[in-house]
């Protein structure tokens, strides 16, 4: 959802250098980076580590969450082609599901404000999973809520952990980066790379088109 469908990434790390400013300490992007993908709890593990002897994480968190959820509580713009891809996947029947990392009633919210639940079948938050990104549960259980089989689900991610738990759950992928290039490491998983969702429309429209 984020940084795939919604263009909030920007947002994300926005408010993650407010942070940085409030809590009085330089540029840690790299920690930022490291947080893409992750559930809330997995994301303060992350922020522990990576701000350890320099901000008082938990303090660090709170202020950007709570201007995180400020900033997106606002109209949220969508990525490039994202509302022409839903709109032929739900004409077409075929369903959506959407595993995020964020909260089921984030994801419902935020999609709320993007004017794109409608198209939306099923919704798998990062609450409702025991074990984060890169862990293939959250994708596994994505399939099962719209009730078809793993190996038969395309998973379009913007992050790497986000590649992982996919391909981890058998799925196809097709990574449009957003704020993070894919690493040399994850591109030897050979998934798909796609500039945009508007060349990850026109695949599937050719993928389905029998001379192609």
């Amino acid at each position: 959802m984020d940084g795939l469908l919604l263009d909030t990434e920007r947002i994300a790390h926005a408010t993650f250098l407010e942070a940085c400013g409030k809590m009085g300490i330089g540029d840690e992007t790299e920690v930022f980076k490291r947080c893409i993908g992750l559930n809330k709890v997995r994301g303060k593990q992350v922020l522990a580590k990576g701000l350890a002897g320099k901000a008082d994480p938990i303090a660090f968190g709170d202020y950007w969450f709570q201007r995180y959820l400020e900033e997106t509580a606002k109209t949220i713009p969508l990525q490039p082609g994202a509302a022409e891809l839903l709109n032929f996947l739900h004409s077409s029947g075929i369903p959506i599901a959407v595993a995020t990392s964020s909260s089921t009633a984030q994801a419902h919210e935020k999609l709320g404000h993007a004017n794109v639940l409608k198209y939306i079948r099923s919704i798998v938050g990062g609450d409702k999973v025991d074990h984060s990104k890169p862990h293939p549960e959250i994708y596994l259980k994505a399939a099962a809520s719209l009730g078809v089989s793993p190996e038969d689900c395309l998973a379009l991610e913007d992050s790497e952990n986000g590649v992982r738990s996919a391909v981890a759950a058998g799925m196809q992928v097709i990574q449009v980066p957003d704020f993070v290039e894919p690493s040399d490491d994850l591109l030897k998983l050979a998934h798909q790379v796609s500039p945009d969702l508007i060349h990850v429309l026109d695949w599937i429209k050719g993928s389905r088109n029998p001379a192609h």
